[in-house]
């Protein structure tokens, strides 16, 4: 290549990163550097003239000096950069391709993104055990991050593509049992809410036979008692009505025990055996105050989480509520 200093003018200032003027089909002596595919790895570019005519370099492959300027003049590299590229010792400032990558990934692409991740994974992992304290290091490990963060959405887009057929006939089957679940479920609910006057009244008839049952079964306890008293008494005395009473006391003891059972409840039901309704307790929460509830549940880890959810929105919505303060921070993303 030549050694005219000027020419290079252009690339020595790029590479300080004051770019001159970009002109389509019009390169500029230097090395620099291109993607290869999209997503593929970088390939050093050399471009000069030599007798009056541009020559370009692609990876050691001639080509159009002026048909790839475009697509390099951004890269600049350092003619050391450029050599040790061409020599296969990759790029300071990337991360080395994942040793297997290419033809050699199985045919399946769950496994060959499931072993792209863990070599990805082994290098990421090497690179945190060092400091950052070089641009290299700090280009290597950024690379990767995105990198990595593209297997996240390869996966997630070849998971889409797999589950879908299943979340279709999944559809399906919902809309197709939907009704009939609901719509019973629906009106058996109705039916039952139908009930709850009727229930309710026969609970209340209920609830005054018992108190009228208690009552009385008090009353024949106390005549059962004194009766019992009596006959203790007639048989210390020898009394000739001592059996009599004895008599009496059993018959009123066994009434006060039938008297106790009437006072059992009995619960309100429709139906029969097997279909029947009843009334049960539901147990349910009326606030009637909001504040004094909310203070009473501030320390519950679940409220906590949702009032943080909100006051990070609000910060984001550039809102600052009472009992909070936007702030903000720097983060590699």
């Amino acid at each position: 290549m030549s050694s005219n200093d000027n020419a290079w003018a252009w690339w020595q200032a790029a590479l300080a990163g004051n770019f001159g003027p970009i002109h389509d089909s019009s390169p500029e002596w230097g090395y620099y550097r291109v993607r290869d595919g999209k997503n593929g790895p970088f390939l050093p570019v050399a471009i000069w003239q030599e007798n009056g005519e541009w020559i370009a370099l692609r990876n050691g492959q001639t080509t159009d000096a002026a048909a790839i300027w475009t697509w390099v003049c951004r890269n600049p590299i350092t003619e050391d950069a450029y050599h040790a590229a061409m020599a296969g010792k990759g790029w300071g400032d990337e991360p080395e391709q994942v040793r297997g990558m290419g033809d050699n990934l199985p045919s399946d692409p769950f496994e060959a993104l499931k072993l792209e991740f863990a070599g990805e994974q082994e290098l990421a992992e090497t690179l945190l055990k060092s400091k950052v304290e070089t641009q290299d290091q700090a280009n290597k490990i950024g690379v990767l991050s995105k990198r990595i963060a593209g297997i996240t959405k390869r996966a997630t887009d070849l998971h889409k593509v797999e589950k879908a057929p299943h979340l279709e006939a999944g559809r399906a089957v919902d809309d197709k049992w939907r009704d009939l679940k609901e719509e019973p479920d629906a009106l058996s609910k109705k039916l039952k809410r139908h009930l709850d006057a009727y229930l309710q009244e026969q609970q209340r008839i209920e609830l005054e036979r018992q108190r009228k049952a208690r009552e009385e079964a008090e009353r024949i306890q106390r005549e059962a008692d004194a009766a019992r008293i009596a006959a203790e008494q007639a048989s210390a005395k020898n009394d000739n009505s001592a059996a009599e009473a004895a008599v009496e006391a059993e018959r009123l003891a066994q009434q006060a025990a039938a008297a106790e059972r009437e006072t059992q409840a009995r619960n309100a039901s429709a139906g029969r055996t097997g279909a029947k309704v009843s009334l049960r307790t539901f147990t349910y929460a009326e606030i009637t105050d909001f504040e004094k509830l909310l203070m009473a549940l501030k320390d519950r880890p679940e409220i906590k989480e949702v009032v943080e959810t909100l006051a990070h929105r609000a910060a984001r919505s550039g809102v600052e509520l009472a009992g909070m303060a936007i702030k903000s921070e720097q983060r590699a993303a």
